[in-house]
């Protein structure tokens, strides 16, 4: 017997495979790698997480069919830019087909009632699982005991009273019985997600409603960097060394790069047209966040760093007057 279980990384996904497996099921972990992810790379490993639970994990990316959710959801958002409805139906969608590859039996979630407010409600987990094509079908094992019996149930092929009946946002009964089942190290979750954060979401909406044509790399880069914009024009200038280093790995052919020469100084990227004021612009952008005192400094920039110009430190008001976060 086989299931396929979404795997977020985070502590009630995890449980829920652990109820899975204990009744002797075959249990194949399912991973959506997202660019919305804030994780950060520390300590933070699926497959590890997935090896310390006994499970196989398959990791699936979010490509851009699943940016054309973001831009226009059936559903809508919730409070930021955070389109959770579809993005469930999305991912069950795909583990729906996945599942049917592998010739497993029922797919099963983390999910708990009425822990999220947007999505896991009564009523909107039997709509996204209506949508999704599993009405009846899909388990929950941390609350299957409060949701109508699906067909894994009914027919035996896991066991309803071994399921649980957690509700609402408390922490408690999960915590408790990670504990029981000497379970820890399960930090990065479904919560995790840069669409709910405020300051992204400007960001982001600012990326949508000024191109047409959004790629992978695009979303990467509001992840790093201080962000402006001007007219068509996108300016990025770089935090740190860190930063510095992403943008030009991530830079697209045309764009131009400005840096300030000898000094600490931040990376910068341009991307649109290159008029003789946005040159200037970016220039003095990347002087306000380098280490110069002078009142003219002396920027190179560029698609490799060829060109000069000198410019004076740009105005606190202008920098807010640009800045989308």
């Amino acid at each position: 017997m086989k299931a396929v279980g979404l795997f977020s990384g985070g502590l009630d996904s995890a449980l829920a495979i652990k109820l899975v497996k204990d009744q002797g099921i075959e249990v194949i972990a399912l991973n959506f790698v997202s660019p919305f992810c804030t994780c950060v790379g520390d300590g933070c490993s699926i497959a590890k997480m997935a090896e310390g639970l006994g499970v196989k994990v398959k990791l699936v990316k979010k490509g851009k069919d699943y940016l054309k959710i973001i831009r226009n959801p059936k559903h809508g958002y919730g409070r930021n830019i955070n389109p959770c409805i579809d993005c469930k139906i999305y991912i069950l969608k795909k583990a729906k087909q996945y599942a049917k590859k592998m010739g497993a039996k029922f797919i099963f979630t983390g999910e708990v009632v009425g822990q999220r407010p947007m999505s896991q409600h009564y009523k909107t987990l039997m709509l996204i699982e209506k949508e999704a094509g599993l009405k009846g079908k899909l388990v929950r094992p941390l609350s299957a005991q409060l949701l109508p019996p699906t067909e894994a149930e009914k027919k035996g092929w896991i066991d309803r009273k071994k399921l649980l009946k957690f509700r609402g946002r408390v922490r408690r009964p999960q915590l408790d019985l990670a504990k029981k089942f000497k379970m820890d190290g399960f930090m990065c979750g479904g919560s995790g997600c840069r669409l709910t954060e405020k300051e992204y979401a400007k960001k982001l909406r600012d990326l949508l409603e000024n191109k047409k044509r959004v790629r992978i790399n695009d979303i990467i880069l509001l992840k790093h960097g201080r962000h402006f914009r001007y007219n068509e024009n996108k300016i990025i200038v770089g935090k740190n060394e860190r930063d510095n280093k992403i943008l030009l790995n991530l830079k697209n052919k045309t764009d131009y790069i400005f840096e300030v020469p000898g000094i600490g100084s931040p990376t910068t990227l341009l991307k649109g047209n290159k008029s003789k004021e946005v040159v200037k612009l970016a220039a003095q952008l990347t002087v306000r966040y380098s280490d110069s005192k002078d009142k003219e400094t002396l920027v190179k920039y560029g698609k490799k760093l060829k060109n000069d110009i000198k410019v004076q430190q740009l105005s606190e008001s202008k920098i807010k007057e640009l800045m989308i976060t």
